[in-house]
């Protein structure tokens, strides 16, 4: 039998759902997928109701699915993905003897006064305390909502930078090897920090996902578009 580090493995990273997964079945590696990974927003400043209907939606080929809130979120809906045993928010879970995934969901402060914000200190405080358990494996995947500043993936019209500060000094110094992310759906992008490749592939809806495969050990990213 192979091992884990030479068996190859799939993942499927979308975000930005906003209460719309319809395009979710139309992603063609669906089939081949080891499991799901949602950087946030499952709604649009929904709760518990809201977000069951996207997990439901998501769920249904019977595949693992881990989530986390985005600032769109209410806050109940993080319990409520804690008591599932689906959360990634300030969670770190094994994908695989060699390869970790740890996630912070929710944003830093908008001008929009959105149900999950929090101040860039928190985000920092979370980052540290799952990268203590995160650095164990030799591979680590960081999902952020937040995008990280000053990249090609937290830019607004008018050529802005709206990223986290503290997303963005995690990476510069823990150096994971991939940081998905969301949030601004107009910065749908690939770019790196140091080593750290980041992945942004926009809202759902308008077709943006991930492919993230292991493959002989080898990990990868990979921003794909539906037409």
């Amino acid at each position: 039998m192979p091992s884990a580090a030479t068996r190859d493995y799939l993942w499927i990273a979308v975000g930005d759902i906003h209460d719309e997964p319809a395009r979710f079945d139309q992603i063609p590696e669906l089939s081949q997928a080891d499991g799901v990974i949602v950087t946030g927003d499952l709604t649009i400043t929904g709760g518990v109701k809201q977000a069951e209907l996207v997990m439901e939606a998501l769920r249904a080929h019977d595949i693992p699915v881990l989530a986390q809130i985005g600032n769109m979120d209410r806050p109940e809906v993080d319990a409520w993905l804690s008591e599932k045993g689906w959360n990634l928010h300030t969670f770190t879970r094994e994908l695989t003897p060699e390869i970790a995934v740890f996630g912070v969901g929710a944003s830093t402060f908008t001008p929009f006064g959105t149900p999950s914000e929090y101040p860039e200190s928190a985000f920092a405080a979370w980052l540290e305390a799952a990268w203590q358990r995160a650095r164990m494996y030799p591979h680590t995947v960081l999902v952020s909502h937040n995008p990280p500043k000053d990249t090609a993936c937290d830019v607004i019209p008018g050529g802005v930078h709206v990223g986290s500060m503290a997303v963005r000094e995690f990476l510069e110094e823990a150096q994971p090897d991939i940081c998905l992310c969301g949030h601004i759906h107009e910065a749908r992008a690939v770019d790196r920090v140091g080593r750290t490749v980041v992945v942004n592939p926009g809202a759902l809806a308008a077709g943006g996902y991930v492919v993230l495969r292991s493959n002989s050990g080898q990990l990868s990213a990979e921003l794909r578009v539906l037409e």
